[in-house]
């Protein structure tokens, strides 16, 4: 009597914390897995991401897609009175009882739903010394609890999804993709069988797992070897796999950066990747990402680094915004399989970016009125002083072009003229403009001094895709978003407002100009691969030694960012800037403008306080032929004028007095005053050039002038150009096109005599100084 009363005192102990079960509603709200899922725009799964590495829980798993064999193994093995009992299978209760007192080993009487009320309530959980009295007694109470509230499908849906099979493998989702690489609904009977088996002992011995579920298939009545070495060997196989990976999908990078913003998806700060958030613990987040643009991204990218992995390049990365709210439509961080450093983010990576920044620089120009776009800069040697010495900037092939307009020279890429502008405003000041646009530089303008014209700090490619961006939109810059922005009366608006960052006319004139397929000709021909059927404003840009190869524009509607190279620095060989990036922007640029899609892209309406004027240009010093061709030009209203033209610069005529016949050419006659025409001499290249070639130009495009001294037009007849013992060349005027070495360069007569020489280097692309 007095152990009944016991017993029913431990009984009311137990039953209050039974009746505080959850329902299953609540078990399936607050179940999360291991993994997150992003999605796409469209609700497409882009990426499965683990985010707990304490546990390896996959989705959650509705009853109606689990095998049915495994249903089947899993009653039979466990609970084969589940339908018939209402939460204690007392039969089974009074075996064990009586197999305890004869000391014989019995099946266990725990049911599927004392099992159950044990995972969600640890008071019940069998511990290292199994359970107590009052857990054995408050398990049996909170069993038919559940059996009360819950319906049988309920029951076993959650213990399917909440069992622990192996290690830290929990659920059937996780257990059926690690070990079996498949979903749960493909289970077949030995494999269902194998998983029933890790239900009774998760982590015994494969030999073990293997003997319990060869006696499930008997009770399954399936044929199976008596031996069940087969089922050892498949087994033992089982329990070594790992298929279900970490991360699988399109989009591992964006993935994780989504996941480390706040829950409510705060935009991208602009002075540094946010990296330091803590990970948000969501089950599914539906992000901007467009599913069929970011897949076509991919495969873009992956397949022009087929194409170049030739020439020393294995990585790159692409991103694409939407112009008016800042979503990011795609974002592919790297090569994937192609590169030895795949996890490396090149959207975030900090780069040197070439020559993209030059169009920042000269909007700062027209916006201060320090040049208009017809204004004319020399492109010629500069020296310009600093503090720790003379700063001399070159081109890469080591020519100059002379005087040439804004226009030209930010459409062409010229070095000299860009570090002249700098002069003109400033490093301080181009500076701010830079962070004012969002781009994190750490260190100040007269850190990078005049170089900072050329790219030499580094920037992250979201950020500089960002600031093309603030181009497109007019001057305002506002951060991006990676969470779906809201959407008023069927506009969509951006999540945080953008701020004016420029001034909206010099953005329009760099729009202009980049857009100009005839002011980029002189660099990258009237055809190359910037020449879109449709309006898009686009720059390049190479790094120092060909480290960095990039490819920024935008279109009304798309701002689309590229950059390739190698995550570890390592130069590439004979890339430029029309073979690097650019053909995945140009590759991108037509999807997104694709025949059909319905996205237009016209020219943008100029800002007020534009004005457009017909220029005439002035003859070249010394020369009779024009600087540029006469044009329609757009100006900010008041700095426009009608010619622009280099004044006070004239060129002496060369005659040298004679005193004797010309002993190098005694076929030349003297002239009837008396003086001797000189014979023809090497007047360019100037002995002693070095030669860079540009790895932004097309290298058919970067042939280097030769030139002979002004003489009498019967002193020209015949001359030929020898180089290391080869004539390459004929006449006064010829355009080599150089290759790596040094080289010895001989004028020669019609009769085979050396009239001049010379000696120059080029330098190529991996070519050591």
């Amino acid at each position: 009597m007095g152990r009944v009363l016991l017993a029913l005192g431990l009984a009311g102990i137990a039953a209050p914390a039974a009746w505080a079960l959850p329902t299953f509603n609540e078990v399936r709200a607050d179940y999360r897995p291991s993994d997150t899922l992003v999605l796409s725009r469209e609700g497409e799964v882009l990426q499965r991401l683990r985010t707990d590495a304490t546990v390896r829980r996959g989705q959650w798993v509705p009853l109606a897609e689990v095998s049915p064999a495994l249903r089947t193994a899993l009653l039979l093995s466990e609970d084969k009175r589940f339908y018939e009992h209402s939460g204690v299978d007392w039969r089974a209760v009074s075996a064990a009882a009586w197999g305890n007192l004869w000391n014989q080993r019995t099946r266990g009487a725990s049911t599927l739903t004392m099992q159950l009320a044990g995972l969600l309530d640890g008071d019940w959980r069998q511990g290292a010394g199994g359970r107590s009295v009052v857990q054995k007694l408050g398990q049996t109470v909170a069993a038919q609890v559940l059996e009360r509230r819950w319906r049988k499908d309920q029951v076993l849906e959650a213990y399917l999804n909440l069992v622990p099979f192996r290690g830290e493998i929990v659920g059937i989702d996780a257990l059926s993709r690690t070990l079996f690489g498949k979903a749960a609904h493909g289970l077949d009977e030995r494999e269902a069988a194998v998983a029933a088996a890790l239900v009774r002992a998760p982590n015994a011995r494969p030999a073990l797992v293997a003997q319990r579920a060869c006696g499930v298939l008997r009770e399954m009545q399936k044929p199976v070897v008596p031996s069940c070495d087969a089922l050892d060997l498949f087994t033992t196989a089982a329990l070594q796999r790992r298929a279900f990976d970490g991360a699988d999908g399109v989009a591992p990078h964006f993935a994780r950066y989504l996941l480390r913003q706040p829950v409510a998806a705060q935009p991208v700060p602009s002075d540094a990747p946010a990296a330091d958030a803590a990970p948000a613990r969501r089950e599914r987040v539906t992000s901007t990402l467009s599913a069929p643009l970011q897949r076509f991204a991919v495969q873009t990218l992956h397949q022009h680094l087929r194409e170049l992995r030739g020439r020393s390049v294995e990585d790159g990365a692409v991103v694409v915004l939407d112009n008016a709210t800042g979503e990011v439509l795609a974002w592919v961080g790297s090569s994937g399989a192609l590169s030895q450093a795949g996890e490396v983010d090149g959207v975030l990576a900090p780069r040197q970016p070439g020559s993209t920044l030059k169009p920042f620089l000269y909007a700062q120009a027209f916006a201060e009125q320090r040049l208009t776009a017809a204004s004319l800069v020399e492109d010629s040697s500069a020296h310009i002083p600093t503090a720790s010495g003379l700063y001399i900037p070159q081109n890469y092939d080591r020519q100059f072009k002379g005087w040439v307009s804004a226009r030209t020279a930010l459409a062409a890429s010229l070095n000299v003229p860009a570090v002249r502008t700098l002069v003109m405003v400033s490093p301080d000041a181009f500076f701010r403009q830079l962070r004012a646009l969002g781009l994190p530089l750490r260190e100040s303008g007269d850190y990078f001094g005049y170089s900072l014209a050329l790219g030499s700090a580094e920037v992250p490619l979201l950020h500089l895709a960002n600031a093309y961006r603030a181009l497109a939109n007019g001057g305002r810059y506002g951060p991006v978003a990676v969470t779906p922005v809201q959407r008023g009366a069927g506009v969509p608006r951006a999540a945080t407002p953008a701020a004016p960052a420029m001034d909206p006319r010099a953005a329009f004139l760099v729009g202009d100009i980049l857009s100009d397929g005839n002011a980029r000709a002189r660099t990258f021909g009237t055809d190359s691969v910037l020449a879109t059927r449709f309006w898009t404003a686009v720059k390049t840009g190479t790094s120092k030694d060909m480290r960095d190869n990039w490819a920024l524009g935008w279109s009304r509607r798309y701002t689309v960012g590229v950059w390739v190279g190698n995550a570890s620095g390592a130069p590439m060989h004979d890339v430029s800037g029309t073979s690097g990036a650019a053909p995945v922007w140009a590759e991108i640029m037509g999807w997104l403008h694709r025949a059909g899609a319905g996205v237009r892209s016209r020219p943008p309406a100029p800002p007020e306080g534009l004005v457009q004027a017909a220029v005439r240009f002035g003859p070249e010093p010394g020369g009779a032929r024009l600087i540029e061709s006469a044009r329609q030009e757009w100006f900010i209203a008041g700095t426009q004028q009608p010619l622009f033209a280099i004044d006070n610069v004239a060129e002496q005529p060369m005659k040298t007095l004679a005193s004797g016949p010309n002993r190098s050419n005694p076929a030349a006659s003297a002239p009837e005053d008396g003086l001797q025409a000189p014979s023809p001499r090497i007047l360019s290249p100037a002995p002693g050039t070095i030669v860079a070639l540009d790895p932004d130009i097309p290298p058919d495009r970067q042939r280097l002038q030769f030139a002979a001294t002004p003489a009498q037009p019967q002193a020209h007849a015949g001359l030929r150009w020898r180089i290391d013992g080869r004539v390459q060349g004929r006449g006064a005027q010829w355009a080599w096109l150089p290759w790596p070495g040094r080289h010895r360069v001989e004028l020669l007569d019609g009769g085979g005599q050396v009239l001049d020489t010379i000696s120059l280097e080029v330098r190529g692309a991996g070519l050591k100084k």
